[in-house]
């Protein structure tokens, strides 16, 4: 299995199956004005042959531990070169080690954050690219993943899926408190069966919970710890495509 990071290792001398064409690894970071005059810095991924007269599915991508927005252009051409565009927003909580990296909190004022710059980046998404409004896919990684979740469960009527790659059911404030709308948006949910930061019977303790509140949840696991390899993500790439072109898979 093709290893790419691991949760709590972010960015950090990756491996890939494929090479990122130099197009695509060098795209810089951009920043955008928020209400409250900072800057939030975010970056985006385009696919190969970008065609305007195309309306692209969106993947909004959120970090884990120890990264930045930067990671999405190493996750992207793992997923798929051709068939998304992607933004990702920095987290909102700095961690500081050895260079700075961001993290997201479950606090009420950094989720309120966080659901602001998520927001923010598809509004500029759909103002840079032609996108399809109802194929926004929300997804991350570690403690994104668990944003990604509440983010996504929170405005369930915005999304047409929300991916966590070893990110745990967020459990605090009535996350599933949108149950009913809930069980319209399809889950996916990808765990490594030695993974320390989401064990096995917590996943099993999360599965039984959607699955009672009857969401559609697609959980696949990896024989694997904490690491997000590029098996997970080519998954990924056909759970999404299953949702937009579901006769086709």
């Amino acid at each position: 299995m093709n290893r790419i990071e691991t949760a709590t290792e972010i960015l950090s001398s990756p491996t890939f199956s494929h090479a990122v064409p130099p197009s695509l690894s060098t795209r810089t970071v951009e920043r955008i004005r928020v209400p409250s005059d900072e800057l939030t810095p975010y970056a985006t991924f385009a696919p190969m042959h970008y065609e305007p007269g195309y309306a692209y599915p969106l993947v909004v991508w959120l970090h884990g531990m120890l990264g930045d927005e930067r990671q999405v252009r190493q996750v992207m051409p793992q997923v798929s070169m051709r068939n998304f565009v992607a933004i990702a927003p920095r987290g909102t909580c700095a961690v500081r080690t050895e260079r700075m990296s961001y993290s997201w909190r479950q606090t009420d004022d950094a989720v309120d954050e966080a659901e602001s710059r998520i927001f923010d980046c598809l509004e500029i998404a759909q103002s840079r690219f032609n996108i399809h409004s109802e194929r926004v896919f929300l997804a991350g990684i570690g403690s994104g993943g668990t944003m990604a979740l509440r983010t996504a469960w929170n405005r369930p009527g915005m999304f047409a899926g929300v991916a966590t790659f070893g990110g745990p059911m967020p459990a605090d404030n009535r996350p599933m408190r949108n149950v009913n709308s809930l069980r319209k948006l399809p889950c996916f949910l990808a765990t490594g069966r030695s993974s320390s930061s989401y064990p096995e019977a917590a996943v099993c303790r999360d599965l039984r919970l959607l699955h009672a509140a009857g969401c559609i949840v697609a959980l696949r696991q990896y024989p694997c710890g904490d690491d997000l390899t590029s098996v997970m993500l080519a998954d990924f790439n056909r759970w999404i495509m299953g949702i937009i072109c579901p006769a086709q898979v």
